[in-house]
């Protein structure tokens, strides 16, 4: 299976169904501002010198991370105030935890089991159908997203690299057959009829808060096919993304003229090594994020706007 969603609905999201829940209109798109910090409306000066960069780029690369994926009601690790390091003092698993511990495993699948029909349930937002249009029109050339929530293919883009994989799909460490994650939870509704937890709060990728005590009789199924461990289809902490997805967003960068940066701090080596590379090739390189980003010092410009607000305000030419 292709690790990316390139130029055709991949396999990995036809599977998935991801195609049913595409929106066609930015109108449809409502922003939900309770995970994204405040910041000021866009500056008309601002604007217009985005619109400039959009209108002289004819390859452009997007990266998006979690920023862009706020407004969808989706929280983030980061944002000052709203992420989720500034709302507690929990933090996401590690690979080597998930790989090596059976409870870890439990509590994780627990929580995202709780968290998932809202998680899935997650639509894109007018950021997303913008740059979905921006593709259609030819002036996208690549989108490098570092987010997992599939909202991308959901708004309809193709041309897209998952960077950190994408919970909606499940790999079996042992065998690596890849399933949809919506079959995983009938797995775990079968194997779980009696149990119930409430959640103490939503986190970012699909978890919720729960107990140590609410997560104790929980039961995991393993792959149908080998008996190993399933874990979702995503880098986490503590993983490296794979040399192929490097490589192929490297060739790509290699054939853009310019990098826009949308909603990620590219606090994370993983993304912000293709900034790097971008400025390295002396491309142009526009930020929107709210905050500070670890390529401020080197961008050609930065807006601190939300991407929901100010994406649909420019017209590709």
């Amino acid at each position: 299976m292709s690790i990316y969603c390139a130029l055709k609905v991949p396999e990995g999201c036809r599977a998935l169904g991801l195609h049913h829940y595409r929106s066609h209109s930015v109108a449809k798109a409502s922003p939900n501002l309770a995970f994204v910090p405040a910041s000021p409306p866009p500056d008309a000066v601002e604007v217009e010198a985005l619109q400039r960069f959009v209108s002289h780029s004819q390859r452009l690369l997007v990266m998006t991370g979690a920023g862009i994926s706020t407004e969808s009601g989706i929280p983030d690790y980061r944002s000052e105030g709203v992420g989720l390091y500034a709302r507690t003092d929990r933090r996401p698993i590690q690979h080597a935890e998930f790989v090596r511990s059976a409870s870890a495993r439990q509590r994780y699948w627990a929580r995202n089991f709780v968290g998932w029909p809202q998680f899935s349930s997650h639509q894109p937002n007018a950021a997303h159908l913008v740059l979905r249009n921006w593709e259609k029109l030819g002036k996208l050339h690549w989108l490098v997203t570092q987010n997992v929530d599939a909202l991308h293919t959901k708004a309809g883009s193709q041309r897209v690299m998952e960077l950190h994989g994408c919970t909606h799909r499940v790999l079996c460490l042992g065998c690596g057959e890849q399933t949809p994650r919506s079959e995983l939870q009938k797995r775990f509704e079968a194997l779980n009829p009696t149990w119930t937890a409430e959640a103490h709060g939503v986190a970012p990728d699909g978890d919720v808060f729960l107990t140590e005590e609410q997560v104790h009789n929980f039961r995991v199924p393993a792959c149908s096919r080998c008996g190993g461990i399933l874990k979702p289809d995503v880098t986490f902490f503590g993983d490296t993304v794979s040399r192929e997805k490097v490589d192929f967003v490297h060739k790509r960068l290699a054939e853009s003229d310019s990098m826009l940066v949308a909603g990620s701090s590219l606090q994370v080596y993983s993304g912000y090594r293709f900034a790097v590379a971008a400025h390295e090739k002396k491309l142009p390189i526009v930020i929107i994020n709210i905050g500070p980003t670890r390529s401020d010092h080197f961008a050609s410009m930065k807006l601190n706007s939300r991407c929901g607000e100010l994406l649909p305000l420019i017209v590709p030419q």
